[in-house]
């Protein structure tokens, strides 16, 4: 067999990116709920015989940096490698068991050719509602992670072909949206398939041994192309703090992420010992939650271009002894891992700041706003309502942050006010950019954004897992931090109530609108040195009044 030429293993990565692809356009176009149909909130990966990553689709960081090590964690805690036959379909969504959180379903499955294993297919579907304590399955107000919903351990949901169908009964039944939720998880089934089949087209045209090879190729590309980035920055130890404002249930107590970046040569270590102890309330992370923020972070600031693969991993070692809040203990809650996990990422940017200054951004909002309302109708029916939504981005220097854009950890689409009020009894009365929230800076931060929407149905509950109502998203080289967070109720009868950034089943009624206004970026640079044709443009645009120009920038523009 000839050896493999650099044309061919591109082509081979490109079939294998298609395959993955193919499994995401699959998901889009028969997925029931909004959460999956128009926020993305999903990812399909593809991996290699060795059960390393080497595809995935355009989808969500979060969940694509640590598909690889849960399957790491299910081979070898659970079901070895060499245990795997065809018709084989593995699932699980413990976070303990290399999960993120509850709603987060993963699954497997192998392809075999002629008896040979070539390959896996992954998929990551977040699912509507998996039960628990509130609609959605975010229950701020969670202590430990039995209260958060139905939880499913390692196992084979297919056995050689056989499926178990009273696992798929037993979630239906642990769900407040069966159909939805049967429709995404069909879906996400469907989606395996998919992926199965183009790991047999591409083993039948080019062979087993050649695409082993091309995998482990494409592997060590991407290992080679990280160690190149890093040796472009100069060795040394980086370090950076940044803060959760509260898990929800101690809510005068900020929560420490602490990052101490070290290079040396063409390695990166990451130390997040200094990071606060695990808390109470449901913001925890895992280990392999947090390094996906690490990963996520790394390639922010130094590898945009490299091919995020298992290869890209390898010159990384994160340190941290369990049980703080980025390497939290079972039976810890951990629904809304993301509080704390884009504070990962956030702090990992930090720190490459100052390693490498004039390269990354100051920080984004930070969070990933996370809502849900069990909507009751007149006869009886319950509609389980969830969005996200984002922030501003931060200022950059090259650049303004952009306005409502969604980062890179999460990178979620937008659900279309329109789709929402023909499913829901919700009326949206507002959906907009926020004046004045980006930070000052040379480079400005990006606008958050304001949602507001009326309660059309007789009653309801809401809950809500939020952050950044008290620490700002911090500007850099001088810039300003992003204006914060903030929700509120303004109830029928004409009251308002400002609401704290975690909420766990609060009564709503017909005609109460919930308000939430979303934080800003930070500024970059000296606000100073920003041009006066610039900020004419920003009050034009909305984006800053003219007393905040006058404010910030002491330029008084007509």
């Amino acid at each position: 067999m000839k050896a493999l030429d650099v044309v061919q293993l591109e082509v081979i990565r490109n079939a294998l990116d298609t395959a993955a692809e193919e499994m995401g356009v699959t998901i889009w176009r028969t997925s029931r709920s909004s959460v999956v149909r128009d926020l993305l909130d999903y990812s399909t990966c593809v991996f290699d015989a060795e059960g390393k990553s080497v595809a995935q689709a355009t989808c969500i960081p979060v969940h694509l940096n640590s598909m690889s090590s849960c399957l790491d964690d299910i081979l070898r805690d659970d079901i070895p490698l060499s245990e795997w036959r065809e018709g084989d379909l593995i699932i699980t969504n413990d976070p303990y068991s290399g999960g993120q959180h509850l709603n987060d379903i993963l699954t497997f499955k192998p392809a075999f050719v002629d008896g040979r294993l070539v390959g896996i297919a992954g998929v990551l579907v977040h699912h509507l509602d998996v039960g628990g304590g509130a609609p959605g399955s975010y229950y701020a107000g969670a202590t430990e992670i039995y209260q958060e919903g139905f939880r499913i351990p390692p196992m084979r949901l297919d056995d050689a072909g056989r499926r178990n169908k009273e696992v798929i009964q037993l979630l239906l039944r642990n769900t407040r949206e069966p159909a939805n939720v049967g429709g995404d998880f069909a879906s996400q089934l469907a989606a395996l398939d998919i992926g199965v089949k183009g790991l047999h087209r591409i083993t039948r045209r080019y062979g087993a041994d050649r695409l082993a090879e091309a995998c482990r190729g494409i592997r060590r590309q991407s290992e080679m192309a990280m160690r190149a980035m890093i040796r472009d920055i100069p060795d040394g130890t980086y370090s950076f703090e940044d803060f959760t404002d509260d898990d929800g249930i101690e809510r005068d107590k900020a929560i420490k992420i602490s990052v101490k970046l070290t290079v040396r040569g063409d390695t990166v270590e990451v130390d997040l010992s200094g990071s606060s102890p695990q808390v109470q309330g449901p913001v925890n992370c895992t280990r392999n939650m947090s390094g996906s923020g690490v990963f996520c972070g790394i390639l922010m600031s130094i590898g945009s271009e490299i091919p995020a693969n298992a290869g890209c991993y390898e010159p990384v070692r994160i340190v941290a002894p369990d049980g703080l809040c980025v390497t939290a203990r079972s039976p810890a809650p951990v629904a809304n891992r993301m509080a704390i996990g884009h504070r990962v990422v956030n702090a990992v940017m930090g720190a490459f700041a100052k390693a490498i200054p004039g390269r990354v951004p100051a920080a984004y909002y930070g969070v990933s706003y996370a809502y849900a309302t069990n909507l009751f109708h007149a006869d009886g029916r319950r509609q389980v309502y969830f969005d996200l939504t984002c922030g501003g981005w931060g200022g950059h220097p090259d650049g303004d942050g952009a306005n409502g854009f969604s980062c890179g950890l999460h990178n979620i689409a937008n659900a279309p006010v329109e789709m929402l009020e023909s499913t829901y009894p919700v009326t949206f009365e507002a959906y907009t950019l926020v004046p004045d929230s980006g930070g000052a800076g040379e480079q400005r931060g990006g606008c958050g954004l304001i949602r507001a929407f009326r309660i059309d149905a007789p009653a309801g509950t809401l809950s809500c897992n939020f952050d950044r109502f008290k620490t700002q998203p911090y500007g850099l080289a001088g810039g300003a931090p992003g204006a914060a967070s903030f929700a509120e109720l303004q109830r029928a009868d004409g009251s308002v109530e400002r609401l704290p950034s975690k909420v766990a089943g609060k009564a709503i009624a017909k005609g109460d609108v919930f308000r939430l206004v979303t934080a800003g970026g930070g500024g970059y640079g000296e606000p100073a040195k920003r041009a006066e044709e610039a900020i004419r443009e920003d009050i034009e645009n909305g984006y800053v009044s003219r007393q905040a120009a006058s404010a910030h920038y002491g330029v008084k523009a007509g």
